[in-house]
C-alpha cells in the first residue's frame, strides 16, 4: 500500500514551502515570499537555529505588535535600529543629481501636523532656545515650487515629542503643514532640538540592552516636502555638532543634511521674523526629483 504523505526532512521542507506558493496570483508577492522563505530557511539552517530560540524571538516579535498603539510604532522603530528601514531607502533613493538626499521617516509621523501660516512657531510650550528655519522648495533644476508643502516635525528640547507626553505637551506641539509662498519660500520659528533617546521601554529597549548599544540619535527636524509633478521628499536636518552625529541609533545621518543653526543677534531679521534676538537660524533648500 503506497502513501501520498511527503516525507519531510530538514533538507525537503524549503522545497515543499516554496512549492505551496505555485498557486499565488499577484507575481511580485510569490516573488517576495520566495526570496524570504530561502533566506529564512538558510538563516535557521546556519544557526543552527534552537527550538527555545525560536519561541524567544516568535515572543519578540509578539511583544513589538502588543507595544504598537495610535501614537507609538514599534515595528518601524526595530526596522529602524536594525538598519532596514535606511537600507530601503537607499535602495529605492534613485535620486536625480542636485536632489536633496532623502533618510528614514522614524517612528513618530503619527499625527496629523496642523496647518500653519508661514513663519508661524511650532514650539508651543516655548521653553526652548528660539531658532528659525528658513529655505525654499526646489525643483531639481533650481525652479522654484510655489504652493509645495512643507510637513515638519521635531521634538522638544528635552527630546520628546508630543505623543510621548500628552500631559506636558499640547497636540501638535513640534508640528506644522507649511505652504511655500509664489517663490517657493517657507520659514517657521521653533526651538533648537536636542539629541534624545528613541524609546527604550519597549522590546527594542530590551533589544539595544542586550547588544550594547545606545539608543540616541543626533538632534534633528523631520521634513517631509511634495509638489506636484514631483516625487515627494522625507528627509532631516541635522544640527552641526551635535552629539551622536557618528553614531545615530537609526543609522540615518548624511553629509548633505548636517547644517548650521548659526546664532544671530540681527535686529532686524528678529523684527521680520518675530522673534526676540539673540536667536538660531537654520537654512534649508528641500530640492525635488521629477516624477
Amino acid at each position: 500500500m503506497t502513501s501520498d504523505a511527503t516525507d519531510t526532512t530538514d533538507t525537503t521542507v524549503t522545497d515543499e514551502a516554496l512549492r505551496s506558493l505555485r498557486g499565488t496570483a499577484d507575481p511580485r508577492l510569490r516573488d517576495l515570499l520566495t526570496v524570504l522563505i530561502r533566506h529564512l530557511h538558510a538563516f535557521a539552517r546556519e544557526t543552527r537555529l534552537t527550538r527555545e530560540e525560536w519561541e524567544r524571538a516568535i515572543g519578540f516579535l509578539t511583544a513589538t505588535g502588543q507595544a504598537c498603539t495610535d501614537t507609538r510604532q514599534e515595528f518601524i522603530l526595530l526596522s529602524d535600529v536594525l538598519g532596514l528601514s535606511m537600507l530601503v531607502e537607499e535602495i529605492n533613493g534613485h535620486q536625480a543629481p542636485g536632489a536633496t538626499e532623502s533618510t528614514v521617516l522614524g517612528p513618530f509621523h503619527m499625527t496629523e501636523s496642523p496647518a500653519r501660516e508661514l513663519g508661524a512657531n511650532i514650539d508651543l510650550v516655548g521653553d526652548g532656545e528660539p531658532c528659525v528655519v528658513s529655505g525654499r522648495v526646489l525643483s531639481q533644476d533650481g525652479t522654484p515650487l510655489p504652493g509645495a508643502t512643507v510637513d515638519v516635525w521635531q521634538a522638544d528640547r528635552h527630546g520628546f515629542y508630543d505623543v510621548q507626553r500628552p500631559d506636558v505637551q499640547p497636540p501638535g506641539n513640534g508640528r506644522g503643514l507649511f505652504t511655500a509662498d509664489a517663490q517657493g519660500h517657507f520659514r517657521f520659528r521653533t526651538c533648537v532640538p536636542s539629541p534624545y533617546p528613541i524609546p527604550t521601554d519597549g522590546p527594542v529597549g530590551e533589544l539595544l540592552a542586550a547588544t550594547g548599544r545606545h539608543p540616541y540619535r543626533p538632534a534633528h527636524i523631520h521634513f517631509i516636502a511634495s509638489a506636484a509633478g514631483h516625487t515627494p521628499l522625507t528627509t532631516h536636518i541635522f544640527v552641526a555638532g551635535s552629539d551622536y552625529l557618528d553614531s545615530d541609533a537609526v543609522f540615518a545621518v548624511k553629509d548633505s543634511l548636517v547644517r548650521d543653526f548659526a546664532e544671530t543677534d540681527d535686529p532686524v531679521l528678529a523684527r521680520e521674523w518675530g522673534v526676540a534676538g539673540p536667536f538660531r537660524h537654520a537654512h534649508v533648500d528641500l530640492v525635488l526629483e521629477r516624477s
